[in-house]
């Protein structure tokens, strides 16, 4: 009967900790996310829509800009996932690109801006835990870890340029290089 009780109890304090862990994310990343997509928006409009489509156009024709300086200042700026927001600028034909760009750029910057991925936070922790241990600092790490994932982030998107054109033939399907804007 002991082991039924146990049983019990634990399958039911797995939901209750699922439901903790749900009202953390509705009192802490629900509303960064929330306020940082109001925040970009807002942004936008006193911007003002064309002047960002005409700077991601510029953007868009330097792979170093598209695949380098924009995820960084993005995920720097707007943290994951918004950092990935900031590709619908881009040429419908860039944006898988940014994405494999800016996606690992959310990963590699942890060690130096946690604000970045807090969510995965704990996958940086635990490397730092351990040199930590070994006596040594870990920001050398960190500023590594930044800087190969600069290099290494830039290649994912541009690498995935070279790779888009053989999908869009597989796919029976054509991305434009134009920004198409919406109303």
């Amino acid at each position: 009967m002991d082991i039924l009780v146990f049983l019990a109890k634990g399958f039911i304090g797995l939901f209750q900790y699922g439901a903790k862990t749900f009202i953390s994310w509705m009192s802490g990343i629900v509303p960064v996310v929330l306020m940082l997509l109001v925040a970009m928006n807002s942004l936008i409009r006193l911007i003002g829509q064309d002047r960002i489509n005409k700077l991601a156009a510029k953007s868009s024709k330097n792979p170093l800009l598209r695949y380098m300086v924009l995820p960084f200042l993005g995920a720097f700026m707007l943290a994951n996932p918004m950092a990935l927001s900031l590709g619908r600028f881009l040429p419908e034909r860039y944006k898988p690109s940014y994405y494999a760009s800016a996606a690992y750029f959310c990963h590699t910057s942890n060690g130096i801006f946690p604000h970045i991925n807090a969510g995965e936070l704990f996958i940086w922790l635990g490397i730092a835990q351990g040199v930590q241990k070994l006596g040594l600092d870990t920001t050398p790490l960190a500023l590594r870890y930044l800087l190969v994932g600069l290099v290494a982030n830039f290649f994912c998107g541009w690498i995935t340029d070279f790779t888009t054109p053989w999908v869009e033939k597989q796919q029976n399907v054509k991305l434009s290089k134009e920004i198409e804007i919406k109303s």
